[in-house]
């Protein structure tokens, strides 16, 4: 093979990694928000497609007339760490309200391809009143009108919603705003990675809230795995699950959470689970899944982790000097001997916050200290460097042994504040 040959296959799979771990960190990705990325994928979309499919079982739809590829990854957990947010500066996560106003927009924009904000608002406050479950919809009242916009702009960062004339922002301060949409109606029904669609389960609405995690299972199971991928899948008779759909299984719920979750502990999963890691098959598929995705594999005693040394798998990254929360739980992280009370964190925030007491201005309250670590406590829960028990005890996991603080660094914000860095 010529050096030019060489030249062109590093380059590819190069592009492919990097368009594996952008997906990862960003599922839907648009031309308009990114440009290079979308083109890359686009040039790149059978490998990466082919990637995706065999180590996880989720379906890459790219459509390059229409501009926007969609990783619909599946998976029948919850992530309290991924809520959508709003897109103010404070970046404040979605309530219910706006949930429920997300999918009353989302059912009503299927009505025309143009509209206004006013004639969506009034979509939607009749639709909320014909509903005996919903609370209405009231255009007079201002949070509610700010709650509406948080929904639709929301909808424009996922390219549903094309704002032709004005700003969704003015219809904060009054509902004669005038704003006219164009509604991406092949995009919006993308949004939704579910097999079965929720208004299939026929589920009375007084019952959903007593079988929210059944419902979830339902709408997240898959036929190809048959009783293998049903919530009780590992304890089905196997003689009822054939080879082929067991191990596709296995193969796609362990993928799907190596790349999903921060650590995969091997004290988390079943026997079988375990088996199949520590299996030569399940060895060269994690090697080969690694080096494809341009992956470091990181292999301990207690389990396994992806490490993407350029950030590009990620949203969230730790440490991060950016975030008050994110230093002081690296901080904290540092000062924790082994398992300890919350009591005895708190004290150790304590002790932060008068060593430096120009930081962390938003956590100097009456309830600062135990609402500065709550938010430590739940970035190291989401990165699986620390479990909580039921009696409050806080206990480090294995990998929190990979972060120790060198030194801590202080300057000036514009606020007159210190910011710290580690």
């Amino acid at each position: 093979m010529s050096e030019l040959a060489n030249q062109l296959v590093i380059a590819e799979k190069e592009e492919m990694s990097r368009g594996i771990r952008q997906l990862l960190a960003h599922p839907l990705i648009t031309e308009h928000s990114a440009p290079e990325g979308f083109d890359l994928i686009r040039r790149r979309r059978e490998p990466i497609a082919k990637w995706f499919d065999y180590y996880c079982g989720w379906t890459l739809t790219i459509e390059p007339r229409l501009g926007y590829a969609r990783l619909i990854k599946v998976r029948a957990a919850t992530d309290p760490t991924r809520p959508a947010r709003r897109l103010r500066s404070g970046r404040a996560p979605f309530d219910r309200r706006r949930y429920v106003l997300l999918c009353v927009v989302a059912a009503e924009l299927f009505a025309a391809p143009v509209t206004t904000i006013g004639l969506l608002a009034d979509r939607v406050r009749s639709a909320t009143a014909t509903d005996p479950i919903l609370a209405d919809f009231d255009t007079a009242s201002r949070s509610e009108r700010m709650a509406f916009v948080d929904v639709l702009r929301l909808l424009e960062s996922f390219g549903v919603l094309d704002a032709v004339d004005g700003s969704a922002d003015a219809y904060v301060e009054s509902s004669a705003a005038k704003v006219l949409y164009r509604v991406d109606t092949t995009l919006l029904l993308r949004l939704l990675a579910a097999p079965v669609g929720p208004s299939q389960l026929g589920v009375p609405a007084e019952e959903v809230p007593l079988r929210v995690e059944d419902l979830l299972a339902e709408i997240s199971r898959e036929r190809r795995y048959g009783l293998a991928g049903s919530k009780s899948g590992r304890h089905t008779d196997t003689a009822a699950v054939s080879d082929a759909q067991r191990n596709l299984w296995l193969r796609h719920t362990l993928f799907r959470r190596l790349i999903d979750d921060p650590v995969l502990y091997f004290d988390e999963l079943s026997d079988e689970e375990r088996g199949y890691l520590s299996s030569p098959t399940g060895r060269r598929l994690l090697r080969g899944a690694a080096e494809q995705g341009g992956f470091v594999l990181e292999e301990r005693a207690e389990g396994i982790l992806l490490v993407d040394v350029d950030g590009l798998a990620t949203d969230s990254r730790f440490p991060d000097d950016a975030a008050t929360a994110k230093v002081a739980a690296l901080l904290l992280l540092d000062a924790l001997p082994g398992p300890t009370t919350i009591e005895h964190v708190r004290r150790a925030a304590a002790e932060l916050l008068e060593r430096f007491p120009r930081w962390a201005r938003s956590y100097r309250g009456d309830d600062g200290i135990a609402q500065l670590v709550s938010d430590a406590i739940a970035v190291l829960s989401a990165f699986g460097l620390v479990r909580v028990t039921e009696s409050g005890l806080v206990i480090p996991r294995a990998a929190a042994a990979r972060y120790r603080v060198g030194s801590v660094r202080m300057s000036d914000n514009r606020d007159g504040g210190e910011e710290l860095s580690t």
